[in-house]
């Protein structure tokens, strides 16, 4: 009895050695980068409501390029940029550029509060449960993509963006 207990117990030990083995091999030659969307990929559809409960998809957007921002009100560097987003959605949105500012937020009214104090009206959709952050293997704040109207990735940028940053990238993507 108690050898076939040892041996019992050196089979689960071998099991759990080739998972371990095997796992750690996987993530060591695995593309991570690849599971997630990168710049040159076709930028998955997502579909978020803003503060009205509307629903938005991204593919509602198609042949025009679009400016996806992932911030939240817990983030410094996010707030300090929303005054340029802002001017640039006030500049760019009648050329056709679309603004999508994904908020991470888990509480509406914060956001909703911040986006009156500073009188911010840009489109902003609420992502509750993170659902678009995780599918864009977004998790530095603030990330912003720049889509092309062709559906592809263009530019991406993480961290604070500086106004020339956002009317250069955006002319770039435009051609004008």
């Amino acid at each position: 009895m108690k050898n076939n207990k040892k041996w019992l117990q050196l089979a689960i030990f071998a099991i759990v050695l080739v998972i371990g083995v095997f796992t750690i091999i996987n993530n060591l030659f695995a593309s991570g980068d690849k599971k997630y969307p990168q710049v040159g990929d076709k930028a998955p559809d997502f579909t978020l409501v803003d503060f009205n409960g509307q629903a938005h998809k991204l593919s509602d957007y198609k042949g025009k390029p679009v400016l996806i921002n992932f911030w939240g009100t817990f983030c410094p560097p996010c707030k300090a940029e929303m005054p340029a987003l802002q001017r640039q959605y006030d500049q760019w949105s009648p050329k056709g550029v679309r603004f999508l500012e994904i908020n991470l937020d888990t509480n509406k009214i914060t956001t909703q509060s911040f986006m009156e104090q500073y009188k911010l009206n840009l489109p902003v959709l609420l992502d509750t449960k993170e659902t678009v952050r995780k599918q864009y293997g977004i998790s530095e704040y603030p990330s912003t993509l720049f889509i092309g109207a062709d559906g592809k990735i263009a530019y991406k940028k993480i961290g604070e963006m500086q106004e020339s940053y956002i009317q250069d990238t955006l002319a770039l993507l435009t051609g004008k």
